[in-house]
């Protein structure tokens, strides 16, 4: 009995030059192609959490995949990244692996991995709250206060101890090769139900990496906050503190739902993307 076509959404990042060059590529190749039906081409501020999609293909890089990401919501779909972008941790094959690899896709020939995703609830001090949904990290930034920031960290409800410097990230498994990579956290494999924490230059020199389980409340609070001082969600979403506000982050309902097709490997990607075979020895 033939399979009916795969319903594929295609969310593009821009419309530069060469996304567009690429994006026709890819849309003449499922239009002509009957094992699949394309219900739309969007961009990431118009993606529709209640969509037909059974896979979401996501032109551009990490970054593209995040919005995608948050703008799914509670209505998650196995979202597939074609790089355009830098690194590409998420969104790792190229416009011409993608093509080389439809029959595999057609024949729904590829797995999806499911990866924490968090709920990032603010509370002012004069009372309003708001929650986010995100993928990759939380961070609380000293940024354009130019000082450096106290941050009293507490998990579920215990306090743990006060970073000083400029800064602390709260990062997913996913998000421990973004912000929190380049600050000197360590790398969580992605199928990992846990969150990293990491100091942002330290004022003091035992501050170091905590990592912790998913299923834990981690609060930050900042009791003291001049202007400048500031919340960022995803590197995308980012509020302003101000002195008695606290961040609240838990394991999300939701999940992220990662569409991989075969021989891919996780260590293999970060031997690629992080340069870790070195330069090439020539003579003794």
């Amino acid at each position: 009995m033939s399979q009916s076509p795969l319903r594929v959404l295609l969310v593009v990042r821009d419309h530069s030059d060469h996304i567009t060059q690429a994006g026709l590529e890819l849309v003449e190749s499922l239009r002509r192609e009957s094992r699949f039906e394309l219900i739309g081409i969007v961009g990431t501020d118009d993606v529709q959490p209640a969509n037909p999609a059974e896979l979401v293909v996501v032109l551009g890089g990490d970054g593209t995949i995040l919005r995608t990401c948050r703008q799914l919501g509670p209505q998650q779909r196995p979202i597939l990244g074609v790089n355009l972008g830098r690194l590409g941790f998420l969104a790792d094959l190229s416009p011409a692996e993608f093509l080389d690899r439809l029959a595999e896709l057609a024949e729904r020939r590829f797995q999806v991995i499911h990866h924490l995703m968090f709920s990032c609830l603010l509370r002012r001090t004069d009372g309003p709250t708001e929650t986010h949904v995100g993928l990759n990290e939380v961070a609380v930034l000293s940024a354009g206060s130019l000082q450096m920031l106290r941050v009293d960290l507490s998990i579920d409800g215990e306090r743990v101890t006060t970073f000083r410097g400029d800064g602390l990230i709260v990062a997913t498994p996913v998000g421990s090769t973004a912000h929190s990579l380049a600050a000197g956290g360590p790398i969580l494999k992605q199928d990992l139900q846990a969150f990293v924490i990491t100091p942002i230059s330290p004022h003091t020199l035992t501050n170091r990496p905590l990592v912790d389980r998913a299923d834990c409340v981690y609060t930050l609070a900042v009791p003291e906050a001049v202007p400048g001082v500031m919340l960022v969600i995803d590197g995308q979403i980012r509020r302003p503190l101000s002195a008695g506000d606290c961040v609240e982050v838990r394991r999300a309902a939701e999940t992220f739902q990662l569409a991989r097709l075969s021989h891919h490997s996780y260590y293999g990607t970060l031997y690629r993307k992080l340069g870790w075979g070195g330069q090439t020895r020539h003579g003794n």
